[in-house]
């Protein structure tokens, strides 16, 4: 059963996404929080596996909520998946840099947002269309003199760099080992390989990571 907290101020979107959970037979809603303060300890006593944050919250925003739940030791199994209004190309940014593994506008199905909780509790990572062009076109804007610090790439096989590129450009792991001639268990073990070794949390964080250690990814 995958343990769902929603942290949300407003109280008629948490009740509709809350019966839209209870309908699933694998999900539970362990929690809600009115604030982000409020979601960080709600996800350290509930444990959950999946927080669903919103972004504009009293007392503590979203992005500041996920990233103390991302850096909190005790809450390793914790995912967080941002949903908000605002999918805004640097909302998207600082939540994958705070840890976030999921970035869904509150526009989304109920189909998609049921994928969602499922994709990211199974330790992967998932942005909607627009979350994912606004990524891209915040790391193009990024100078190439930027103070943030360099990744060094350098370990990566050619292969694995080959995968984490096309990843970070939104193929899921069954579209490139369709471009690639492999399975998508193979591309699954080479993003994995290449997630340990650039110390990245998720696939999400594994495109963060790439982007900064790519001036041209």
């Amino acid at each position: 059963m995958i343990k769902v907290l929603l942290a949300d101020d407003e109280a008629l979107l948490r009740a509709g996404i809350r019966i839209l959970l209870d309908t699933a037979p694998d999900i539970e809603v362990v929690g809600e929080a009115t604030t982000g303060l409020e979601a960080v300890n709600q996800a350290r006593a509930t444990q959950a596996d999946v927080v669903l944050m919103d972004i504009r919250m009293p007392d503590m925003d979203g992005i500041e909520a996920t990233r103390a739940i991302c850096g909190d030791e005790s809450l390793a199994r914790g995912r967080v998946i941002i949903l908000t209004t605002f999918e805004l190309h640097d909302h998207v940014l600082a939540a994958i840099r705070a840890g976030a593994s999921g970035f869904l506008g509150k526009s989304a199905n109920p189909e998609q947002l049921l994928e969602a909780v499922r994709v990211v509790a199974g330790g992967e990572s998932l942005l909607s269309a627009r979350a994912t062009a606004h990524l891209l076109e915040s790391v193009r804007q990024i100078p190439t003199h930027s103070a943030l610090p360099r990744i060094d790439l350098a370990g990566l096989t050619a292969r694995e760099r080959e995968i984490v590129e096309l990843v970070a450009r939104g193929l899921s792991n069954e579209e490139i080992g369709a471009l690639l001639f492999l399975s998508p268990l193979t591309v699954k073990t080479h993003v994995s390989r290449a997630s340990i070794k650039l110390d990245a949390r998720d696939r999400a964080q594994l495109v963060a990571i790439f982007f900064q250690g790519n001036d041209n990814p």
